[in-house]
């Protein structure tokens, strides 16, 4: 059983994620509510919390601020924002909180679990591996061909304000050098996609805050980096499944899911139905 914690000063929206979580999650978690971010740090302290859910703006203790009492204690911890602010501008403080997610609110139903699914299987393998070995995981040592591109492209455009939604008041340079980061970041993951990716990964390797590269990202996509990574392995996953011979667990491992229970799960969300059953309709036609 995960320990999962919700923190929002919005009772009403307290209650509707807290809702929305117990549909989808069932019995995988033990939920907890916090009204601030003091409460918040006293759940966490007594019951072992390996999720957290932190609304940013709170009274008193904001959600940043506990974020990074919680890391200071656990570099496990899978902390996920919730914020209003579509500027980010807050948010840019959380430069070393190491956030699985950022959730623009309102946030999609489909798009919040796919992040929450990640967060629980993130914690149920950091418990494995404390019961097993009781060590830590070793850091990931991705790069690729682009790694040194990506970083470059970073380091030019620095993180200036972000351009406006509506391209057509954009500026053309301004419009260039988003075409030129998207261009980058999918080239990047398309490279990657295989690999256990994170937003750190990317957001480090071109010199962004995460923060700032999250915005980023959504203001490039349309959507967080988690629900878009799923989308392209499950993309990719459905070419292979054309294959007859080759068996749904390989094409899990090969899309970056070991895991054939989770990557069985993540392609149910995205499509509304199994690798098999996806594999038969296309043989049916």
């Amino acid at each position: 059983m995960v320990q999962l914690l919700i923190a929002d000063d919005e009772m009403i929206e307290r209650a509707v994620l807290c809702k929305t979580l117990r549909k989808n999650l069932g019995d995988q978690c033990t939920i907890f509510q916090a009204e601030n971010g003091r409460e918040a740090l006293e759940i966490y302290r007594k019951e072992q919390i390996q999720i957290a859910l932190l609304d940013i703006e709170m009274p008193g203790i904001n959600g940043i601020q506990a974020a990074e009492a919680i890391r200071e204690k656990d570099k496990d911890c899978c902390i996920i924002f919730l914020t209003a602010y579509d500027e980010f501008a807050y948010a840019k403080k959380a430069i070393t909180v190491r956030a699985l997610d950022y959730l623009l609110k309102p946030y999609d139903e489909n798009e919040l679990m796919l992040v929450l699914e990640e967060a629980l299987r993130l914690a149920l393998e950091q418990q494995a591996r404390r019961r097993e070995t009781g060590a830590d995981a070793g850091s990931r040592g991705k790069g690729g061909v682009f790694a040194a591109e990506a970083a470059r492209t970073g380091q030019e455009a620095g993180e200036p304000p972000l351009p406006p939604e509506d391209p057509a008041v954009q500026g053309d340079l301004a419009q260039q050098k988003q075409q030129k980061v998207t261009q980058v970041i999918q080239r990047y993951i398309r490279d990657n996609y295989m690999y256990d990716l994170s937003m750190q990964d990317l957001a480090q390797m071109m010199n962004y805050s995460e923060p700032y590269f999250s915005r980023l990202f959504k203001h490039c996509f349309g959507r967080n980096f988690t629900s878009y990574l799923a989308e392209y392995r499950v993309n990719e996953a459905k070419e292979l499944l054309k294959q007859p011979t080759v068996n749904v667990k390989e094409i899990g491992k090969a899309v970056g899911y070991p895991d054939s229970n989770y990557f069985t799960k993540v392609f149910r969300r995205i499509t509304g139905q199994s690798p098999s059953e996806y594999r038969l309709s296309i043989f049916r036609e």
